[in-house]
């Protein structure tokens, strides 16, 4: 019987090569593999084609999905090489590592008597945080890095290590040794040592390893961990296992391989069975579920926040795939990746790049150029110095944008395999890279696209981020997908709202209607802390920002039902702002969820019954006013919308006048861009289905729309046209009005005129006269440069004031001028040198008015405009 220690790098390609040939020398009839235990029965799985790295397995609470740890495997990680190795041979593998039980009890927070009785011996292996992989960055194998939290077994160790001995001195050994051999950098100096060797000395990983343990005494986390290891290797032994190889961190060989005095047998020198059996009792235990999941390079990456990953997972994988020039190889894909965009690399900057990355090498006395060496001769020969196409290929080359695939057979909750189900039906497939869609909601897949994306973000699943679409139209919307491994953790917490995508979030609509929390906190977009995640939690710990089942339940909430309407508007008036439910409802509209939307409706007529606050009203009403017209392009029946928008608007005009007065500067500003909104949001309702006349129709039968009421259109220029002969107004809210009005052909620009010679006049104060100027010009300065009498009295205005007024003034009327576009302020200064030259009152450029090319706009106008024409004479006749 033998028992064989393998001392690893956690995704050292090095190691996995070595490792792959050992295991071929030593044809083992078991591996022991670090990692948790209850993925024994997922190691099937790796015979499946349909299984492809990068994965991670995934270990989470039921219905605690936010207690979880991901154990991720590269192509490259030693793990993941020993499990293909034993696959393929009819080996058993075992994982030895502490159960997921045990590690996920012992986080803070976890509900260490989620089964109540069930604490004792530990009979498994678990996650481990509070360590880093071998040689990552400055930390060496399983190196404890005081205040981090590694990810994975292989990647770094749970947070229980971290919990549980705090205090506990941390120990570099890679940077020790490294330190003992003259490098300053310790990742350096394992990738010359050993990445870069042709085979890895284990013997030598295990004596240098046993130099640096020694007088180490281990907390009481890591002493579990290894004492557990011991245990899983005595059981193999009384299997009757024959030739047992055992893959861990070179960091815990000295602890399971014992003595190396030739010829001791396995177990000399090390705990009695005994001893281990003493520390493993009392642990705490919670149930725990495993699965596999994709995972990304980009989470491997330390840079992106997985502070046990490496920080070059894609040089890693081409030296571990491209054993044989690898250098040549690296430079060419360089080459590649700066011709696609349209960058000029020739061969001969390859040859040369090459030949100084070797140099370079030899220089630094290192057996192979590594990716320092690499990187620079990129910099200095194919991007000529320049740093913003390195920052490509490092994020496509050195990081790389690999995402993993697992199989259909793979165990997951229901709204998982509905999701992937969903994904081919509407043929998004998920990326790691960020890819931008554009999609055309009259188009049935697109708009099927559409509302799958926006149920995933009501969901918190933040796989599609909406964009600024280049188009105005409403049938259009642009997005900007990527997926990241921690949406998976997100979907098995929305799995307790149901069990498909549409039922999920309808369920989760009516919960957040009842305030069980806001539509931002349920998508937040994919961003994340790394493969810490989003709530700060350790590493391999994913914390969704999405609140759990709420009052009403998954199936609660239908109108009508215990959870309906009649009980959900207490809760709503008391969490939920107006305008975070009129919010709500377009967003339901957008996921198309007609079953949820009577609920959010009446939760939103009850909220706006109660609320007197004309600015919340507001502030609600345009989000109200795209739902309905977002409902007309989608075809979603949006029945009650028109009601309780007719209501609020109502509501609008007769509180505005009251509103709009008493108010400080930043107060007039905030009221300004509510009204602003409305405006736009009021012009959006008379061009809707309601009012198919539109706005000019209303005012030709003189503010009525045939039905004998009045337009939205019309109604609102009433209240504004009221509230803008105040005379306690503040300046930039009469002048932004007086500027509405006379754009909407409310005023003249006579009265216009009076308004301004008003405001201007020595009885008010220069800086109310400004701030005047400043709200009616927030519409833009054209209307300056094309009416001199306008200016005029700008002009008029400015240059009568007194030294000390202008400068107050100056800064007001700075910021009102330096907003407009700069062909804005080139007219309106010709203009100014023309009323100085005494030629204000001549029309814009009627000296250099020529009537030729004048003549040949008209004819391209009328030939672009002569259909619509021809069209509308035809009705006529007819």
């Amino acid at each position: 019987m033998s028992v064989s220690v393998l001392g690893i790098r956690h995704h050292g390609p090095g190691s996995a090569r070595s490792l792959r040939d050992e295991l071929e020398r030593l044809k083992p009839d078991v591996v022991l593999i670090e990692g948790p235990p209850e993925a024994d029965e997922l190691v099937r799985l790796a015979h499946d084609p349909d299984l492809r790295p990068p994965v991670a397995l995934l270990a989470h609470v039921p219905g605690e999905p936010s207690t979880a740890a991901f154990w991720p495997f590269a192509e490259f990680s030693p793990e993941w090489q020993a499990i293909r190795h034993a696959v393929a041979a009819g080996v058993p593998v075992r994982f030895c590592d502490l159960p997921a039980v045990h590690s996920l009890a012992s986080r803070p927070g976890a509900t260490g008597d989620a089964e109540p009785g069930e604490t004792g011996d530990a009979e498994s292996g678990e996650p481990h945080e509070g360590e880093a992989p071998e040689g990552a960055g400055a930390r060496g194998p399983d190196a404890k890095v005081p205040g981090s939290r590694g990810e994975a077994a292989h990647e770094g160790e749970t947070d229980g290590e971290t919990d549980a001995a705090p205090e506990a001195v941390r120990i570099d050994p890679i940077g020790a040794l490294a330190r003992a051999a003259g490098y300053d950098d310790p990742e350096r100096w394992w990738e010359d040592a050993v990445e870069h060797r042709g085979d890895t000395p284990f013997h030598m990983i295990a004596e240098a390893m046993g130099a640096v343990r020694e007088g180490h005494v281990a907390d009481e986390y890591e002493a579990r961990r290894e004492a557990f290891m011991r245990r899983t290797i005595r059981r193999a032994v009384r299997d009757g296992f024959e030739r047992i190889a055992v893959v861990c961190g070179a960091w815990h060989v000295p602890a399971l391989a014992g003595t190396s005095r030739e010829g001791a047998p396995w177990g000399a020198g090390l705990p009695t069975a005994k001893a281990d059996d003493a520390l493993l009792r009392g642990l705490p235990k919670v149930r725990a579920e495993m699965t596999w999941v994709p995972w990304t390079y980009g989470r491997l990456a330390a840079w992106s926040g997985y502070g046990a990953g490496v920080a070059s997972p894609g040089w890693y994988h081409h030296l571990f795939a491209s054993p044989d020039r690898p250098v040549e190889r690296w430079l060419t894909g360089a080459a590649g990746v700066l011709r696609e965009e349209d960058l000029p690399v020739s061969s001969a900057h390859v040859i040369e790049a090459v030949r100084l990355a070797e140099s370079l090498a030899v220089l630094r006395g290192r057996p192979l150029a590594g990716l320092a060496e690499v990187t620079e001769a990129v910099r200095a020969v194919l991007c000529e110095g320049d740093d913003l196409p390195v920052e490509l290929i490092q994020r496509r080359m050195v990081v790389g944008e690999r995402l993993g695939q697992v199989p259909d057979s793979t165990p997951m909750v229901p709204l998982q395999r509905h999701l992937r189900e969903e994904q081919r039906r509407v043929k998004l497939k998920p990326e790691a890279l960020d890819r931008e869609y554009d999609l055309d909601l009259r188009k049935p897949l697109d708009l099927e696209r559409s509302r799958l994306l926006h149920r995933l973000r009501l969901l918190g699943v933040g796989w599609g981020t909406p964009q600024e679409s280049r188009s105005k139209g409403t049938f259009r919307e642009s997005w900007s997908l990527a997926w990241r491994p921690e949406f998976d953790i997100d979907l098995i917490e929305a799995g307790a709202w149901g069990t498909t995508v549409p039922v999920a979030a309808a369920a989760r609509v009516r919960d957040l209607a009842d305030g069980g929390g806001t539509p931002g906190q349920a998508a937040r977009g994919g961003a994340s802390g790394g493969a810490s995640g989003p709530g700060g939690g350790a590493p391999g710990t994913v914390v969704p920002g999405g609140g759990g089942p709420g009052r009403t339940g998954p199936g609660g909430g239908a109108p009508g039902g215990p959870g309906g309407p009649g009980g959900m508007s207490g809760g709503a008036s008391g969490g939920v702002t107006l305008a975070g439910l009129t919010g709500l409802v377009e967003r339901c509209l957008l996921a198309d969820l007609p079953e949820a939307l009577p609920y959010v409706l009446d939760a939103l007529s009850a909220r706006a019954a109660l609320d007197n606050d004309v600015t919340h009203l507001m502030a609600a009403l345009p989000a109200m006013v795209r739902a309905q017209r977002y409902g007309d392009v989608r075809g979603t029946p949006a029945t009650g919308l028109a009601t309780i928008v007719e209501a609020m608007l109502t509501r609008i005009c007769v509180g505005l006048g009251g509103a709009v007065t008493g108010l400080d500067d930043d107060a007039a500003r905030d009221l300004i861009r509510h009204v602003d909104a409305v405006h736009t949001a009021v012009a959006l309702l008379d061009i809707g289905p309601a009012h198919p006349g539109g706005a000019v129709g209303s005012r030709a039968s003189g503010g009525s729309t045939g039905s004998g009421e009045e337009a939205p259109r019309e109604r609102w220029l009433v209240a504004l046209r009221g509230a803008s002969g105040r005379a306690d107004l503040h300046g930039l809210i009469e002048g932004r009005l007086t500027r509405i009005l006379l754009d909407a052909a409310d005023l003249d620009t006579a009265e216009v005129g009076r308004r301004m010679s008003r405001a201007m006049s020595a009885g008010h104060p220069p800086a109310r006269a400004a701030a005047w100027i400043e709200g009616f010009l927030s519409g833009g300065g054209l209307l300056l440069v094309h009416d001199p009498r306008l200016l005029g009295l700008v002009d008029e205005w400015l240059t009568g004031l007194a030294p000390e007024a202008f400068v107050d003034v100056l800064p007001l009327l700075r910021r009102t001028f330096g907003a407009f576009a700069a062909p804005e302020r080139r007219s309106i200064g010709s203009r100014v040198r023309s009323l100085g030259a005494g030629g204000g009152d001549l029309a814009p450029d009627a000296e250099n008015f020529d009537e030729e090319r004048a003549a040949a706009a008209v004819r391209t106008v009328l030939t672009i405009l002569e259909p619509a024409i021809s069209g509308r004479t035809g009705s006529a006749d007819g």
